[in-house]
């Protein structure tokens, strides 16, 4: 490892301490999450710890089942979210969310040039084609996979040509000549498609400075194509080392194919954090969180991301490759993926399996423990190239947040693993994209 290298850190806004039980803890502040000020505050307090950025995932469908027992996805408009946090802070990243199969592209582009503006260059924008929600978009089923990629390629296309339409030298405010703005610098797209038809140009001018970095989530074959292609960051589930060394070095590979460096993508993994100050304390903190949530609907996701009824196993069976059918069509391709090469691998029981963070969770990185086992983890898989930086899921009480971001990234940068002080205003600085 490049001793001069340092992490890209990032902090999910997916208020993740608040699912499972941490809700229902006394000192949740629940009853605030669709406030700015709850927000607000840990804006700050990550920006005081010298954060590359806040991330906020999304989802344009609610599950009723879901919001019964945690807030799940249930949130304010991400972008909106965002433009609040950037009136009180003035160096931390925002990467906000939108999809690509339900949003028009000249309103996403509008929305992530004026969150630029209002926030002088922090604006960053999470690309994703969306899992569900096409009923309430007029659409009788979701599109396949790679038909919605396709339509993420040139709808990204046009969200870039309509930034630059406008662009930040059109402006010459000059109030002698009675000339706001070049006429001939602003200039329409006239983007005719596959799937889109729009003319432009964008009525936001573009910010003087670097441009939008872009970040995306897929980690199937056509999502790592279409990020090799277009991305900054992936946001990846990677559960183990070597999961991330090869999802890291695939997506290089594909970068270099499609003519860019290697360097022009990084890999995110999202890691969730279950801290206490000692492991006793964070395993009770996970168990807790964890504690009376609905085995059932364990056993159903794990069943048909696997194609296998589950239940009708004992819970000493060693789950094998030979008992999977080929893989059929599901919720998340990405996830199903995941869970196939654990058994692959390890061949587990069927009571082991349904502990793993690939049917708990979403397959994300767990740790349970210190934060020194936090740093230790962090640091292995950093030299062991699975990862360029990662992106912080705090777990089961505000308690975790409060570590994550008071001792855990102090200590990350006392290790040389993240910045002391900021050396940029702007997102595209703090991952070092010229």
């Amino acid at each position: 490892m490049n001793n001069n290298r340092q992490l890209c850190v990032g902090l999910s806004l997916a208020v993740t301490w608040l699912t499972g039980n941490g809700w229902r803890r006394n000192d949740s502040d629940v009853e605030s999450i669709y406030s700015s000020e709850f927000y607000v505050d840990i804006a700050r307090r990550a920006e005081a710890a010298k954060l590359d950025f806040l991330f906020r995932p999304d989802a344009m469908w609610l599950s009723r089942q879901a919001v019964v027992e945690s807030p799940a996805f249930s949130s304010v408009d991400p972008t909106l979210l965002m433009a609040s946090i950037a009136a009180h802070t003035s160096r931390i990243g925002l990467v906000s969310t939108a999809s690509t199969t339900f949003m028009p592209p000249y309103v996403v582009a509008r929305q992530f040039q004026s969150l630029n503006q209002l926030s002088r260059g922090r604006a960053g924008w999470n690309v994703v084609t969306s899992l569900a929600g096409n009923l309430n978009f007029g659409l009788s089923e979701m599109p396949p996979s790679a038909q919605r990629y396709a339509q993420a390629l040139e709808f990204t296309e046009v969200v870039r040509k309509l930034w630059r339409s406008y662009p930040a030298e059109a402006l010459r405010i000059d109030r002698e000549a009675g000339v706001y703005a070049d006429f001939d610098k602003v200039v329409p797209i006239d983007h005719q498609g596959e799937h889109f038809s729009v003319q432009g140009p964008l009525n936001v001018p573009e910010w003087d400075g670097p441009r939008i970095p872009l970040f995306q989530a897929g980690a199937s074959d056509s999502g790592r194509d279409f990020a090799a292609r277009t991305a900054d960051a992936i946001f990846a589930a990677t559960p183990d080392i070597a999961a991330g060394v090869e999802l890291r070095n695939d997506l290089r590979r594909r970068a270099v194919a499609h003519g860019r460096s290697a360097d022009d993508i990084r890999l995110m993994p999202g890691v969730s954090l279950y801290l206490g100050n000692t492991r006793e304390e964070a395993q009770e903190l996970y168990r807790a969180t964890q504690e009376g949530l609905d085995p059932e609907r364990k056993f159903a996701r794990a069943s048909e991301l696997l194609g296998i009824n589950l239940r009708e196993l004992s819970p000493d069976t060693r789950i094998t490759p030979d008992m999977l059918p080929p893989p059929g069509k599901v919720f998340s391709q990405t996830h199903a993926n995941l869970l196939r090469r654990l058994i692959e691998r390890e061949q587990p029981l069927l009571r082991d399996l349904m502990t793993r963070p690939e049917v708990v969770g979403s397959a994300y990185w767990q740790v349970i423990g210190t934060v020194e086992d936090a740093v230790r983890e962090i640091r292995e898989r950093f030299e062991a190239g699975a990862l360029d930086g990662i992106i912080a899921i705090p777990g089961g009480s505000p308690g975790c947040m409060d570590l994550t971001l008071s001792q855990l990234m102090p200590r990350l940068s006392e290790e040389g693993l993240l910045r002391r002080e900021y050396s940029s205003t702007t997102l595209a600085g703090h991952l070092g994209i010229g």
